[in-house]
């Protein structure tokens, strides 16, 4: 049978132009050796609440087996280190420096920046593959009456919260089934009875059990440990002698790892285990201090080997917990320090879905289809970064070991050498100017001017 995928593409970004049309043949073996796709990502989770990573209070088997049976990441890259730029970056395969979202931005009375219209984004690649696509979680880009919604990026099937403010709340009043907002009666007036991320897990398991027989794409952007520290069940944390908040954290972290485990368990009962892709990331590190009592607590940095937290532009914001499982694909046991970043997803999983990109589609990513099986990382010149919270206006690059810092908007820039100072605590820019001359050369070239997202290099 022959599957012949009519793409019909516009403009990259804010920009329309002529249609351009592509043709796609896909014979029924090449379309049954595609692999299902899914991308779970982890709202505000860091390296150091994972068992793998090294956490000692918090428990993670499932998280700990698939690091095992996989591969675990050292230096996976946000997109940047808030919620919408960030999986805006994976959703579009563009960095911060040229991403139409580069910060959070309020919508009233409900959502965020929407993403443009006419992108073409992972999830209309792989839609136009012959994909099932779905999001279960929380969206972010774009309330449904924009031109971000999910249903008009390719996503076939929502469900949970759109706008990121509704999503710090777990017992919320009501939720999003595909575009129709549905009420939780044991929600209502301020009750806690239903605990939003169980309607979540059902729905997607509902959805993957039905899709099992087709090759689908599953975005779930699991809000746990996110926002409000809720939780309807402490379970083994419940008799610690730890704050409330405390419990409810690693309960919190416990219940992303059940759910991650409920979700691997239907793939191996369907039998689709060996021909499905799942990459785990957190968003944007940990949400927290070390100095805070949950930083005091758990110890996020790692014992101080990574520097910074969300809204920042170091090592400890940037870098997330990453795995990528595939049995029998991906080599079991591997833990690599090579980098790569969000918006190398896009290229990643339309090769594998045999989707072409459109002749003038530009994407900052690289395929790591070969570093998945257990090749090197892709060759690049650069990592780079930019975030706009409120007056905050910073960025960051990495080449090669070399990370420069610009962490205060018109301020002079830092410089680290990664090699020997993960930590980033000795900053060598008064010794090495022409390193510092170069990076600030090559952040100007990183970077699209937009007038919504100021030019961190000037005070205004």
């Amino acid at each position: 049978m022959q599957q012949t995928v009519l793409f019909v593409w516009s403009s990259i970004i804010l920009r329309s132009a002529l249609f351009i049309l592509s043709s796609v043949s896909i014979s029924a073996a090449a379309a049954n050796s595609r692999p299902n796709l899914i991308f779970i990502l982890s709202d505000d989770i860091a390296q150091g609440d994972v068992g793998a990573y090294g956490q000692k209070l918090i428990q993670t088997p499932t998280l700990d087996r698939l690091c095992r049976e996989g591969t675990r990441y050292l230096s996976t890259y946000t997109g940047t280190s808030v919620c919408a730029p960030a999986r805006s970056s994976f959703f579009t395969g563009l960095h911060s420096g040229h991403c139409p979202i580069r910060g959070n931005r309020e919508v009233q009375p409900e959502g965020q920046k929407p993403l443009p219209a006419d992108l073409v984004t992972v999830g209309s690649l792989l839609k136009h593959a012959g994909y099932a696509t779905a999001t279960f979680g929380k969206w972010g880009m774009g309330m449904f009456d924009t031109s971000g919604s999910p249903l008009k990026n390719g996503i076939d099937r929502f469900y949970g919260y759109n706008c990121q403010r509704h999503a710090h709340r777990y017992f919320p009043p009501f939720l999003y089934d595909d575009d129709q907002r549905v009420t939780i009666p044991g929600n209502a007036d301020g009750k806690k009875n239903v605990y939003a991320q169980e309607l979540i897990q059902q729905q997607l398991l509902q959805w993957v059990d039905l899709r099992a027989d087709d090759q689908f794409f599953l975005f779930y952007a699991i809000t746990l440990p996110h926002g409000r520290y809720e939780i309807d069940d402490q379970g083994q944390y419940a008799d610690k002698p730890w704050t409330e908040q405390e419990k409810n954290y690693a309960a919190m972290v416990s219940r992303l790892d059940s759910d991650v485990g409920r979700l691997v368990e239907l793939l191996e009962k369907k039998g689709i285990a060996e021909n499905t892709l799942i990459v785990f990331a957190g968003d944007n590190g940990s949400s927290f201090a070390p100095n805070t009592p949950l930083g005091k607590r758990f110890d996020q940095t790692m014992g101080g080997k990574l520097r910074g937290f969300k809204r920042g532009m170091y090592e400890g914001a940037l870098r997330q917990a990453a795995f990528a499982w595939w049995p029998g694909t991906v080599p079991a046991g591997r833990v690599t320090d090579e980098p790569w970043a969000f918006w190398d997803l896009l290229p990643t999983f339309a090769e594998l879905a045999g989707a072409d990109l459109p002749a003038d589609f530009s994407t900052d990513g690289h395929s790591l289809v070969p570093f998945l099986r257990g090749g090197p990382a892709p060759d690049r010149a650069s990592f780079y970064w930019e975030l706009h919270e409120g007056k905050s206006h910073i960025q960051a690059i990495r080449w090669e070991n070399w990370k420069a810092v610009r962490p205060k908007a018109g301020g002079p820039v830092e410089l680290y050498d990664l090699a020997t100072d993960l930590g980033e605590k000795d900053n060598l820019a008064s010794k090495r100017p022409d390193l510092v001359n170069k990076a600030v050369g090559m952040m100007n070239a990183s970077r699209t001017a937009d007038p919504a997202w100021p030019d961190p290099a000037s005070t205004h």
